[in-house]
């Protein structure tokens, strides 16, 4: 589907939403596909709709140059839908969760996209998280507190670790997920036919993890990319969400270069769901390409 429909069809989803902002609940779905031998499915859990405001996208280029790239993509100019996926991995030995969503405490789908796809939450036995931002980690509790997913060991880069728990807010979630809490350092393999790769800026301790099932891989890039218009179309704008935004524009743009040249699929959890697919380069941008085979 090309993206602009992914994005009309984004917005026509909000339509009901009372309020075009922020996290907005989601119907459930889940997607599987194939990588090698393994079966991967995308689980989505909600929307988050962030207004064309210079706020978040584009605020050292200002609303007109952010609205230009998005006329010019076909899609809508006053809002950026942005998804909250995650993506689930079926191994021997190791059901694989990549990243929770906000969670059911502000209405999380990820639970319900779980028993779509007919998967008991019990049953993942690693939880990989590329960062601590809360709509990547506010799904590893359950709407009172407990273990969203209690057979799991919880792993992430140690540096991510150390900032997750200097932020006074986590203090209830630390406190929660310690005791299933094992860190990696940059580059480790995670679990038989996972590795991390490094991808630090928009967190310090942020990560991929790319997958390999024989001849094929793919790249669950984390928070590299936001929106699948203007952040391949221009890498090197600046993204408020980054907690340092130099770094992550040269991580960015980086990134995006080498996923062109090597035509890799990627998993783009902020991309329209299922968020699968590759990075093309396209005159001094890239453009996205939904690939699920």
């Amino acid at each position: 589907m090309p993206i602009k429909s992914l994005f009309a069809a984004a917005l026509a989803m909000l339509a009901g939403s009372s309020a075009l902002a922020g996290p907005v609940p989601i119907a459930p779905a889940a997607t599987a596909f194939k990588l090698g031998s393994l079966r991967l499915v995308a689980l989505r859990d909600m929307i988050n709709a962030v207004p064309n405001d210079a706020s978040v996208f584009g605020p050292q280029v200002g609303v007109p140059a952010v609205s230009a790239v998005l006329r010019q993509a076909g899609a809508p100019t006053d809002t950026l839908p942005l998804g909250v996926d995650a993506l689930l991995v079926e191994m021997p030995g190791h059901t694989v969760l990549i990243d929770t969503g906000l969670g059911p405490k502000v209405g999380g789908s990820l639970p319900k996209s779980f028993a779509a796809a007919g998967i008991d939450p019990a049953k993942v036995t690693d939880v990989l998280i590329t960062h601590s931002h809360g709509d990547h980690v506010g799904g590893l509790l359950t709407a009172d507190g407990g273990l969203a997913f209690p057979n799991a060991t919880i792993r992430m880069a140690a540096a991510e670790w150390a900032f997750l728990k200097s932020k006074p807010d986590n203090a209830a979630l630390a406190a929660a997920i310690t005791s299933k809490v094992q860190t990696f350092t940059p580059g480790a393999t995670v679990v038989p036919g996972i590795r991390s790769v490094p991808l630090p800026g928009h967190t310090p301790g942020h990560s991929g993890y790319e997958i390999t099932s024989g001849k094929e891989r793919l790249l669950d890039i984390g928070d590299s990319a936001h929106s699948a218009i203007v952040s391949l179309a221009k890498p090197e704008w600046v993204i408020a969400y980054d907690t340092d935004a130099k770094q992550g524009m040269v991580r960015r743009e980086a990134t995006l270069a080498q996923l062109a040249a090597s035509h890799e699929r990627i998993f783009a959890p902020h991309f329209p769901f299922p968020g699968v697919g590759r990075v093309v380069k396209r005159g001094t941008g890239y453009i996205w390409q939904p690939d699920l085979r």
